[in-house]
């Protein structure tokens, strides 16, 4: 099969990060204004914890089961699972997880014939199957990747082969987008082409994607 794809990490890439909507989570769950310090890669210095995982200290997954158990007692209950915390701090408002500036490259993508696939490392565990299901433009994605599943963690390189596979595309016909630099670090030792997304100016990313696209 010939053509091009856009191949997009799910969690800040394709949605809003938690730390970016703490306004909506203390809403949410009838927290005072500002109970919510962490800003993660907005203002490392208010998150020993980011940077901790940023050193690679910790994992990702690490890092968000800190905060689910942390923001599950502040509320008075204990959560065990990351989709908990997305779930009870977002609602059933999936519209309101998705990134603009993700909405317009991945209208803008498909209206040029690029193919869409989503590689994650945990869409479902995270988000739930139900959440999936009514994130907007998720039928747009013809195929999913996600580790809740394939017990295949980016950045081990079979991660990334199991999504070109299933494109049957030339690596070079592709690019992937994440925000964590170890995935793109991985994707750089299977030669995937890739764009390292800075979170705090999505706008940019997406650009350069689409224009690696051809775009």
């Amino acid at each position: 099969m010939t053509g091009r794809a856009l191949i997009l990490d799910f969690g800040g890439v394709v949605t809003r990060t938690l730390f970016e909507t703490h306004d909506v989570t203390e809403r949410a769950l009838g927290l005072a204004p500002g109970s919510l310090t962490w800003r993660g890669p907005f203002d490392p210095a208010t998150d020993p914890v980011w940077v901790s995982m940023q050193k690679r200290e910790i994992t990702e997954r690490d890092y968000w089961m800190t905060r689910t158990q942390e923001v599950g007692r502040l509320v008075g209950e204990e959560w065990t699972d990351m989709k908990t915390f997305v779930q009870r701090a977002r609602g059933a408002d999936a519209e309101l997880v998705l990134r603009p500036e993700a909405r317009d490259a991945i209208l803008k993508a498909k209206a040029a014939g690029i193919r869409l696939a989503i590689l994650s490392n945990e869409l479902d565990l995270f988000y739930g199957v139900e959440f999936r299901k009514r994130f907007p433009l998720i039928d747009l994605f013809e195929i999913i990747v996600d580790a809740t599943y394939t017990k295949i963690l980016k950045p081990d390189p079979r991660a990334y082969e199991l999504v070109l596979s299933e494109l049957d595309l030339p690596r070079e016909a592709c690019v992937f987008v994440d925000d964590q630099k170890k995935n793109i670090e991985g994707a750089e030792a299977v030669k995937l082409p890739c764009v390292h997304f800075d979170v705090t100016r999505p706008a940019e990313g997406y650009a350069t994607a689409l224009t690696m696209l051809g775009l």
